[in-house]
């Protein structure tokens, strides 16, 4: 077995539990012991590149659009050069002097790029064109998060309901969306803006007469909850900005609602109480504790959407309306200081701004509206800029393509808009939970899957040491590019791409010490649960952003035969309805 080409099983590719193996037999790579081999190649990925010879901003040929479609930016001349970014939300850095406009590649959910040095004024100009249908080369598609995805739209039937109002004795809280459960004449009501237990009016947003439940907002509160705050943000509230669920609620009780949240998907989806699930029933909060009244600025990623006169905002719940905003209160300070709100976009369709997290690398990510070209960028400090053009590609406009985020006494290259947690302080949180739970130990092997950038390979390969191995696997290109640039250092990670659910069957691997999974909002599913559950890992640690997904597949797991042994939970975003959770799993002994 070679670094770069992952065994093929000579068998019929299943996975069990057969005894542990020296790892030489064909197809069984328990212990590959890649750290015993000096000499051997180095990690390529599908166009043969290793990190070091993979370019940050591959070049491209010249284009010239065609007329109408772009091309000159706000300074100067037209040909676009290329260039290389989770939901409703926040961003980051900016230029100086990139007057000559080139067009160019990308960034998405995570944030990318950073700009050296400090000054003044910034300025970058590009054309927005590009032709249509012709698709370069070196072009980097955004994670699916950043696309512009238009969903077909029924015509609801009944008589519509929207403005209606109902006096209702607010329920328990609900999954999602950061609302609670009424009744009104038997009709389920899903309200936004209330707490358990208050007795409110509310008002219909969505909905008619036939529909199996109705949205609505609080929007007066006959009965207050203890928990209730007046809001500090003057954006957040009915019909408001979408962007924070629970401005109106006390840190601690916004932890309560989250840990209820938590206690009825465990017992609703995996039929686990918190003791089964071997969690204390906390919500950790994360940081420092701030005085009464403050709110956290911890959001690094801020996507902004522009309404059609060029002024900046968040878009409302669940609509295409933009909240003007001269500030957001949860973005991090290195947006912030960034100045986004205070400037016109015109010809603007969002804003994404990155402020990575120990460096000063800042990114602003600009979408344009179909047929514009960018205005003139000057923001109130340095920043690398990247676009997105209308097929969804990125490309750089001026400065750097990634950002340099800092965690585990490590520097991490995030490209093209990558994924990184937006919380200063969820890596190493998150890394600590993880080790914590699965002490490693030395000459172990693990696998990271939905591993990203290698935040968790990394720190798994410190603690297996050379005479263990840790294979991570992850499905974006630019991704394992970065994984393969920041672990360069460490002879014991490879680092694969693909699915998960299809590069791993196919990698012969019949047993594995540990495992670390992070997969996405949707969870593992059923198959991937079950093929892991058949290799055998003493621990498996489960990343989870979405309880329900937690809970579905800790059912999945328990029917291969694992139990979760401890369940923590984080607060990692204070003001909305989201959490983190790492749960650690064990076989059940027979």
């Amino acid at each position: 077995m070679t670094r770069n080409n992952p065994p093929r099983s000579s068998g019929s590719g299943r996975s069990g539990r057969s005894g542990r193996s020296s790892g030489n037999q064909p197809g069984q790579v328990a212990r590959p012991r890649w750290g015993a081999r000096p000499n051997r190649p180095a990690a390529t990925d599908r166009e043969g590149l290793t990190a070091q010879t993979a370019p940050i901003v591959p070049a491209e040929r010249p284009d010239t659009p065609p007329p109408g479609r772009g091309g000159a930016g706000a300074g100067a001349g037209a040909k676009s050069r290329d260039g290389g970014s989770r939901e409703g939300g926040s961003g980051e850095r900016r230029g100086k002097g990139a007057g000559s406009g080139s067009g160019s590649r990308s960034g998405s959910r995570a944030g990318a790029g950073a700009g050296a040095g400090a000054g003044a004024g910034s300025a970058a100009g590009a054309g927005a064109g590009g032709r249509k249908g012709a698709r370069k080369q070196s072009a980097v598609r955004p994670p699916k998060a950043l696309r512009t995805v238009q969903p077909a739209l029924r015509a609801p039937s009944g008589d519509p309901l929207v403005g209606e109002r109902y006096e209702v004795e607010v329920g328990p809280v609900a999954h999602g969306g950061g609302h609670c459960v009424a009744r009104h004449e038997g009709r389920v009501l899903f309200v936004r803006h209330a707490l358990p237990g208050e007795r409110v009016v509310a008002r219909v947003t969505e909905g008619t007469t036939t529909s199996r439940f109705l949205r609505a907002d609080a929007v007066e509160i006959l009965e207050p909850a203890k928990e209730r705050i007046e809001a500090p943000c003057p954006f957040a509230g009915p019909g408001k900005c979408g962007g924070c669920d629970w401005q109106h609620v006390t840190p601690g009780g916004q932890r309560k609602l989250k840990g209820q949240v938590l206690t009825e998907q465990l017992a609703k989806l995996a039929g686990l109480t918190p003791a089964e699930a071997g969690w204390d029933g906390s919500v950790e909060p994360v940081g420092a504790k701030l005085p009464a009244g403050e709110v956290p600025a911890w959001r690094t990623r801020v996507q902004y959407a522009v309404a059609e006169d060029g002024s900046v905002g968040l878009r409302k719940h669940r609509s295409h309306d933009v909240q003007p905003i001269d500030r957001c209160l949860i973005a991090a300070e290195g947006v912030t200081e960034l100045g986004i709100e205070s400037r016109s976009w015109p010809g603007v369709a969002s804003v994404e701004a990155v402020a990575a997290t120990g460096s000063s690398d800042r990114q602003v990510i600009l979408r344009p509206r179909p047929g514009e070209q960018l205005p003139l960028v000057e923001l109130d400090r340095e920043v690398s800029i990247s676009r997105i053009d209308e097929q969804d590609l990125f490309h750089r406009v001026h400065g750097r393509t990634f950002v340099r985020e800092r965690a585990g006494d490590r520097t991490w290259r995030v490209s093209n808009g990558g994924f990184w947690q937006i919380h200063p302080l969820a890596p190493d949180t998150l890394v600590g939970a993880v080790l914590d739970g699965l002490d490693p130990q030395w000459g172990e092997n693990a696998l990271d899957l939905y591993c990203g950038v290698g935040l968790f390979a990394g720190a798994l390969a410190e603690r297996v040491g050379e005479e263990g191995a840790v294979l991570g696997i992850e499905s974006a290109k630019q991704a394992v590019v970065d994984a393969r640039h920041n672990l360069a250092t460490l002879d014991n990670v490879r680092i694969e791409c693909d699915r998960v659910e299809t590069l791993l069957p196919r990698t012969g691997i019949t047993e594995t010490d540990l495992i670390v999974l992070d997969p996405p909002r949707a969870g593992a599913g059923r198959d991937t649960v079950a093929h892991l559950a058949g290799l055998g890992a003493r621990r498996i640690a489960y990343v989870a952003c979405d309880p329900a997904a937690l809970a579905r597949d800790l059912a999945f797991f328990r029917e291969g035969g694992y139990r979760p042994v401890s369940l923590r939970a984080f607060d990692l975003f204070p003001m909305t309805h989201h959490f983190e959770c790492v749960a650690i799993l064990e076989p059940i002994a027979e």
